[in-house]
């Protein structure tokens, strides 16, 4: 009898996995949606500091633009860990070619400049590896 019911529920939780969804060739699993997560958190760090490079090297600002703000950062699993964040960024004193990442966002009216971004950056630590998934942002 405790055969049949392990059977059985083997059964059942095969079938379970199988029906959840067909994946396609190729196609990402995700094993946990996104989900809310403390903007402190080490790795939400690791992919906003990539994010920022990312940005600013593909901007044709003059200056570096730094964080103002995080509105939103969540986490996703898949076969590596997906963050999505969203963030108002800033344009900074510094122009682009200094490596300063704590420099003065602009004071004078005429130069200030705030932009609305969203990043999703998936992060494979066991292998160092970050990627940009989506990079989204508007003036604001």
């Amino acid at each position: 009898m405790v055969r049949l019911c392990q059977a059985l529920l083997l059964l059942v939780a095969t079938a379970a996995l199988a029906s959840r969804r067909v994946q396609a060739w190729g196609s990402t699993k995700v094993v946990r949606t996104f989900q809310d997560i403390p903007q402190n958190y080490v790795y939400v760090q690791q992919a906003l500091w990539f994010a920022m490079k990312e940005y600013n090297k593909a901007s044709r600002d003059k200056f570096s633009f730094r964080v103002l703000k995080v509105l939103k950062s969540q986490e996703q699993v898949t076969d590596s860990l997906e963050y999505y964040i969203e963030v108002k960024i800033a344009r900074t004193i510094c122009k682009k070619i200094s490596e300063d990442e704590n420099c003065a966002f602009q004071e004078n009216p005429k130069m200030q400049k705030v932009v609305f971004c969203t990043f999703i950056v998936a992060s494979k630590p066991w292998k160092f590896e970050l990627t940009m998934l989506k990079k989204q942002c508007k003036d604001m």
